[in-house]
């Protein structure tokens, strides 16, 4: 396998990455630990994936892209599993629909486990036994296989939350308390920043995925950027003035899309005696009314931030702003231990920073669209298809969300999904 662009400088010594790499494989499951084989069978829609899937497939990242090309003598685990949880890698080979995925009832979540068990014996030998020469190589690959996994137990969240609310009784994912849900109410502040010149991107010898290199140059005109996230409650006021009825705040896809999908408020908002509730991972709770608003899509934000005669800001902005905050080279340093599961906003406590909410609480949509930087690379090999063949027709979000892994945000990480999509935690940030 080609390089993938990591430095050899930035790759720890095995039994370093041994542990890290246990301590992110025992997180997903984790994170999967309370759920039975038919919690882990569910697929409310296409764009969510069963537990089983994440599960398997996170595993495959591993055996596919390291134990067979690196393993002396590893016979997969089952041949099978290669179509089965494949996902979108044509250079590997075929891949199962993925709208069809929840109808793989067999393997078992069992069998799912111990074979993640095996991969990663297998992966601790491998990584124990490597050769000088090829141990930049294999860790380079190893991390990037981290970092996706760390990318999969976010979604794994967002897919267990879409599939328990389609249950009329909403069930709790987890039944321990979410921590402090109260918001005050803060004043909305408009911070400025002056036009520059600013290097843009991520720089230093540390992980990055390929989408956010090279660091290039981009001119940032005079703007400015609200001090926090929109709230619920700032958010109902646009719906009970008939924002969701008034086709000039929308883009002409975002009405086509409102008509088609009847929508009037944010996904996971229930109204009962005139009353909002949201759906947690905890259960349904009344609306915190100071706390952001999650889950709306590119075309509410949008049509939230015209409504105000305001816009959102571009991918650039808010990099530029956000490193003011945090600092240039920012990331959030990995934990100690297995983190404990969050799954819902928690206030932030007493910020040195006058950005609120940056960082752990809602990915936050920009106005720009998902491509390239000048003079992209994408990763070599097979994992060249890890990013680049999604830059089409997604917009790019800022900044990480509540269920983000504790380790695996920094300032120039960019996100993307369609416009359409909102059952990932989103939120907004304004900017004028």
């Amino acid at each position: 396998m080609d390089s993938l662009l990591i430095e050899s400088s930035a790759i720890d010594v095995p039994q370093s990455l041994i542990d890290r790499l246990l301590q992110v494989r025992q997180y997903t499951e984790a994170l999967a630990a309370p759920l039975s084989e038919a919690d882990a069978q569910l697929q409310s829609m296409p764009d969510v994936s069963p537990a089983k899937w994440h599960l398997a497939h996170t595993t495959w990242f591993f055996e596919t892209f390291i134990l067979c090309p690196y393993g002396d003598n590893y016979c997969p685990f089952n041949k099978a599993f290669n179509y089965l949880f494949n996902s979108y890698y044509n250079g590997i080979g075929e891949q199962y629909p993925r709208y069809q995925r929840g109808l793989i009832s067999r393997p078992s979540l069992a069998e799912i486990m111990a074979y993640r068990r095996v991969v990663d014996q297998a992966l601790q030998q491998l990584l124990l036994a490597l050769e000088p020469t090829v141990r930049s190589k294999v860790s380079a690959v190893v991390e990037l296989g981290m970092q996706h996994e760390q990318q999969h137990q976010e979604l794994l969240l967002t897919d267990i939350k879409h599939n328990f609310f389609q249950n009329p009784l909403h069930p709790g994912y987890r039944n321990q308390a979410p921590g402090t849900l109260q918001y005050s109410d803060t004043p909305l502040e408009w911070l400025p920043f002056s036009d520059c010149l600013y290097r843009l991107g991520h720089t230093g010898d540390d992980f990055s995925f390929d989408n956010e290199r090279p660091p290039h140059n981009v001119y940032i005109h005079d703007f400015t950027l609200a001090s926090r996230l929109v709230t619920n409650l700032e958010y109902q006021q646009f719906i009970e003035e008939g924002g969701y009825r008034c086709p000039e705040y929308w883009l002409a896809d975002g009405w086509q899309w409102l008509q088609t999908e009847q929508q009037g408020h944010p996904l996971y908002w229930v109204c009962r005696d005139h009353q909002w509730f949201e759906y947690t991972l905890y259960g349904l709770l009344p609306l915190s009314p100071y706390q952001p608003v999650l889950h709306v899509n590119y075309y509410e934000a949008s049509a939230y931030a015209n409504w105000l005669g305001v816009r959102l800001p571009t991918e650039f902005e808010w990099e530029y702003a956000a490193g003011q905050c945090y600092g240039p080279a920012y990331r959030q340093p990995p934990p100690a231990f297995v983190p404990p599961v969050i799954c819902h906003p928690v206030t932030e406590q007493n910020s040195a920073f006058p950005l609120a909410h940056l960082f752990n609480q809602a990915w936050q949509w920009t106005c720009s669209s998902y491509g390239p930087y000048p003079g992209f690379t994408p990763f070599g090999g097979a994992a060249g298809e890890y990013n680049g063949k999604f830059m089409s027709n997604q917009q790019v979000l800022r900044g990480s969300s509540c269920i983000t892994p504790v380790g695996h945000a920094r300032l120039s990480y960019r996100n993307f999904f369609y416009a359409h999509q909102s059952w990932q935690f989103t939120g907004i940030r304004l900017a004028r």
